[in-house]
């Protein structure tokens, strides 16, 4: 008989630390409203969890605009206004990488990452790639297309694992392989974009600063929901993104994580 209240006493004990830890649910986002994923369907799941805190995929600047321009009809922040209009006490921070717009044009990432894109596909459709740059090119264009079909269908198909980790294979086919090319071809080196200092910058350095980028602004972005689950223990907090970032943010808060918060989907 002792053993046995040991035991339940044991299980009540889990139980209580199960449910008082921080739940943290990281819901892959289409910004843009589209038949299948728009701002009544995101409110509806955010009703569904009913979160104590939402962040947002902006940083301190982006946040304050999104609190005062009623104009912006985005997916989040539309979903969102309408949340914290019905449960007034939700709290809304911002979660992105500090200044990150303004510090990848003055680094020269922007435009250089997009011109150089353009540049290798100009490239392969006038067949001047080699075979190996071809393989990566393709690899690149058949993970997007993969993923733009997932993302025609309903949220739930473009949160889940599955999807994680083909966004996965995309961003390192961006990021790593389409950085072989550039790195590999003179005519990156060649062709050049003027910062907002006035220094001129190649296409192959800006890419590669992009490429590293793809990993700092991530894992700055997990550093930051972490240190608010730290702030709110035992909260519900709803992180909004673009799903692309869905699969690194969840392996970075996974791999961060002293037992402070649990991840959960949106539709368990």
């Amino acid at each position: 008989m002792k053993s046995f209240f040991s035991l339940l006493l044991t299980l009540s004990t889990c139980l209580y630390f199960s449910q008082s830890k921080t739940k943290i649910y990281i819901i892959g986002n289409i910004h843009d409203s589209v038949p299948n994923y728009h701002p009544k369907i995101l409110f509806s799941i955010l009703e569904k969890v009913q979160p104590d805190i939402i962040l947002h995929e902006v940083d301190s600047e982006g946040m304050k605009e999104y609190e005062s321009d009623k104009s912006l009809k985005g997916n989040e922040i539309t979903a969102s206004n309408l949340y914290k209009l019905k449960f007034p006490g939700t709290l809304r921070f911002p979660f992105d990488f500090e200044n990150r717009n303004q510090y990848r044009k003055d680094t020269g990432m922007v435009p250089t990452d997009n011109l150089a894109v353009k540049l290798i596909d100009s490239l392969y459709k006038a067949k001047k790639l080699a075979p190996s740059e071809v393989k990566i090119y393709e690899n690149y264009l058949g993970t997007t297309q993969d993923l733009m079909k997932i993302a025609e269908l309903s949220p739930e198909n473009f949160n889940k694992p599955a999807t994680d980790k083909i966004s996965e294979k995309r961003q390192n086919a961006q990021y790593s392989g389409l950085l072989k090319i550039v790195e590999g071809r003179s005519e990156f080196v060649k062709k050049f974009v003027v910062k907002p200092n006035g220094e001129k910058i190649s296409y192959k350095d800006g890419f590669t600063l992009m490429s590293g980028f793809w990993d700092l602004r991530n894992q700055t972005m997990a550093k930051n929901i972490y240190k608010i689950a730290e702030n709110y223990p035992g909260k519900k907090i709803v992180i909004l993104t673009g799903f692309l970032h869905r699969y690194y943010l969840i392996k970075e808060l996974k791999r961060i994580n002293n037992g402070t918060y649990v991840i959960k989907e949106f539709y368990d």
